[in-house]
């Protein structure tokens, strides 16, 4: 583990019921890990993404998925026990159609996933914003995914120029995302 000092989260009222939820702030990463910065093990993802789900800040183990315009892989993830982990999802950026929704949100939420970062789009936001899950995503669209079953997962994804391996660690608040090689020790 990396060391590093973390600064709480803020802890308005919805969020004070989650005892398990993060403590840091990415701004503070930053200023703390500039080495880990310059070599490449601490990258934080260009700030294209939109903030939904209850959780502001949610950090954990990453698990990725490549699909596009299709959702299967993402439902039978996320249908799996998390165990605190992130579930990074590859959409290639298409804004056509959403890859998660308020059903997925609810199974992450139930499975013990503390987060989804979508390169692509949802659906049901007001769903998802009831969900005890952060989530990112480009923006929203009613239209729902195919059902065919195609992608990859557990295979390295390139996000806005940002690679992420699975297994690698996100730390995620209102100021952006950050990808770290390993876990940093709060």
């Amino acid at each position: 583990m990396l060391p590093l000092t973390l600064a709480p989260c803020d802890s308005s009222a919805e969020h004070t019921k989650q005892s398990h939820m993060a403590a840091f702030a990415t701004a503070e990463a930053c200023d703390s890990n500039a080495e880990l910065i310059s070599n490449g093990d601490l990258r934080a993802l260009h700030p294209i993404f939109k903030i939904y789900g209850q959780r502001r800040c949610f950090s954990g183990p990453i698990v990725t998925l490549k699909v596009f315009e299709d959702n299967v892989l993402v439902r039978n993830q996320l249908e799996t026990k998390g165990e605190g982990a992130v579930l990074v999802i590859d959409g290639g950026g298409s804004m056509r159609c959403a890859l998660v929704g308020g059903n997925l949100g609810q199974l992450a939420q139930n499975n013990g996933w503390v987060g989804i970062v979508v390169n692509g789009c949802v659906r049901d936001v007001d769903e998802i914003n009831d969900c005890d899950v952060g989530v990112r995503a480009l923006g929203s669209n009613p239209l729902k995914s195919s059902k065919k079953g195609h992608g990859e997962k557990n295979v390295p994804v390139n996000i806005g120029g940002t690679l992420i391996r699975d297994g690698e660690w996100l730390y995620a608040d209102s100021d952006g995302i950050l990808i770290s090689k390993t876990e940093l020790s709060v």
